[in-house]
């Protein structure tokens, strides 16, 4: 279904005369005749079905209809205007815009970002982030790390790893005789799930061969972040992909119960549009993350 949108160039007409408050000015601005502009106008007027402009042999004015639709058009071009001239600027200068999901800057890339910044001195590095698995996105974005396949052709991939997810839980859920020890214990226990990625739970327990089992869904949570959290403060055991809890692992805040962990469905990507992989910036972005991914890869 295409948009409702009048022709461009008549808003643009529009909006121009009524910051001018005259159409001598506006077509000066725009570079075209007196009569084009009004051309323009006369066409906006008809296909929006009111009258824009009171217009008189000596000065023009907006009618009640014009005032008010004259600051959202403004708006709009002024929106278009800024991010354009950031979509430009990220271009030409060293500032590196990079989408990536919240529980991969907090527990990956914010604890390493300061070595690419000591290697790479002349790139700023602004991070974007949401908290649920979503689409590269173009606009404004010079590169991401996500969750994906590559099917999208206006997006150059570069394989990272592929992941794994398995149940985690706090030491202490392992500990006593209703402590945590088989994977039929898990239909008897308070479960945490990412409901952002809700095939988790199904898909680890077919795997194995637990297709009846019951779960206890006592939590549902946006992010992996949330979800590992709390599953270390005792709330229930919660998925989460293994590479991302090693370093709690270790620590002891968080333990794998069981050694039976299943691949994504997806794999992870650095990925940058098309025909931009050799920018400097961005070239230097994504080998150092493959660089910094390798122990991820052999995991």
């Amino acid at each position: 279904m295409s948009r409702a949108i009048p022709p461009l160039n008549a808003l643009r007409a529009f909006e121009t005369v009524a910051r001018h408050m005259s159409f001598r000015a506006a077509a000066e601005e725009l570079n075209v005749s007196h009569s084009a502009v009004s051309h323009h106008v006369r066409t906006l007027e008809s296909r929006v079905g009111v009258r824009l402009f009171n217009r008189t042999t000596r000065r023009v004015e907006l009618t009640t209809d014009g005032a008010r639709y004259y600051p959202r058009i403004k708006d709009a071009f002024d929106r278009i205007e800024r991010s354009t001239a950031e979509l430009v600027d990220s271009r030409l200068s060293g500032v590196l815009t990079v989408q990536v999901y919240v529980t991969t800057a907090m527990r990956w890339l914010l604890p390493r970002l300061t070595k690419f910044q000591r290697l790479n001195s002349d790139v700023e590095v602004r991070l974007s982030t949401a908290f649920q698995e979503w689409e590269f996105q173009l606009e404004g974005k010079d590169v991401g790390i996500i969750l994906g396949n590559e099917e999208d052709e206006r997006l150059y991939f570069q394989y990272l790893y592929t992941g794994k997810v398995a149940p985690i839980c706090a030491p202490a859920m392992m500990i006593g005789e209703r402590g945590l020890r088989q994977p039929a214990d898990l239909a008897r226990l308070p479960l945490i799930d990412v409901y952002t990625s809700p095939n988790d739970w199904s898909r680890w327990l077919q795997e194995l061969g637990l297709h009846d089992m019951p779960m206890k869904i006592t939590a549902r949570y946006d992010t992996y972040l949330l979800a590992m959290e709390a599953a270390a403060a005792g709330d229930g055991i919660a998925m989460a992909e293994v590479q991302d809890v090693e370093e709690e692992i270790r620590l002891g805040r968080l333990a794998l119960p069981f050694d039976a962990a299943v691949s994504r469905l997806r794999n992870w990507y650095t990925v940058c549009e098309r025909g931009r992989e050799n920018e400097p910036k961005i070239k230097s972005f994504m080998d150092w993350v493959v660089v910094e991914m390798a122990d991820r890869r052999l995991a």
